[in-house]
C-alpha cells in the first residue's frame, strides 16, 4: 500500500496513494489507523484524491479510523473523495459519521 503521512500537534493526514480502496489493502490500512489515531490526535484527515474506487472493505477500514478516534473524542475528516466515493458513503448512510470535503472541494457535510 502507497502513502503518506504528515502530522503536526494535534492533527495526522495520511494521503492515501492508490487508486482502489478495497479488500487488497483495507487489513494494511486498518493497520496503519490503528498506529496514528493516538489520543493525544484530535483530527484525522484522510486524502482520497487518488481513490477512484471504494469497496466495503474500504468503508470498513474508514470506520476503525473513526471509531478509533470517537474513542478519545476525536474526529476524522475525508477529502478529495470523488463523486462514486462520495456517493457510496451516502448510500451506506457513512456521511452522517464522517466531515467529507469531495473532489470539488465542495463539503458535503
Amino acid at each position: 500500500m502507497k502513502f503518506e503521512v504528515q502530522k503536526d500537534a494535534a492533527s495526522v493526514m495520511l494521503v492515501l496513494k492508490e487508486k482502489k480502496l478495497d479488500s487488497t489493502i483495507s487489513s494494511e490500512l486498518k493497520g496503519e489507523f490503528l498506529i496514528l489515531c493516538k489520543p493525544k490526535i484530535e483530527t484525522l484527515v484522510i486524502d482520497l484524491h487518488d481513490v477512484e474506487f471504494c469497496d466495503s472493505s474500504g468503508l470498513s477500514a474508514l470506520l476503525i479510523a473513526e471509531r478509533k478516534m470517537k474513542e478519545h473524542g476525536g474526529k476524522v475528516r475525508l477529502v478529495g473523495a470523488n463523486q462514486k466515493v462520495v456517493s457510496l458513503l451516502k448510500i451506506s448512510m457513512l456521511d452522517r459519521l464522517f466531515e467529507i470535503k469531495n473532489a470539488g472541494g465542495k463539503q458535503t457535510r
